[in-house]
């Protein structure tokens, strides 16, 4: 279990919030349970996915390989 690094007392304001104090992290997943504990683990948000350029030129040049008969041999999955 992680050690406890701070500890203190909050109160709701008028709109219902409660302020987490010095946080590293500015978004959390948040759990609520029926016996009042409150759960939050810290998420960092990322961007998406993407395609390098690189990535986006390979897939092109097979696709016209791929148009012009340029290809493999077909694959045998049949052991699969």
């Amino acid at each position: 279990m992680a050690a406890m690094v701070q500890e203190y007392d909050a109160k709701l304001d008028s709109r219902r919030r409660i302020t987490i104090r010095n946080t590293p992290y500015e978004y959390y997943h948040v759990e609520e349970f029926e016996d009042g504990i409150i759960k939050l683990e810290p998420r960092e948000l990322t961007v998406p996915f993407q395609i390098s350029k690189n990535t986006l030129q390979m897939m092109d040049s097979a696709m016209e390989n791929y148009d012009k008969g340029i290809v493999s041999e077909a694959v045998d999955l049949s052991e699969f």
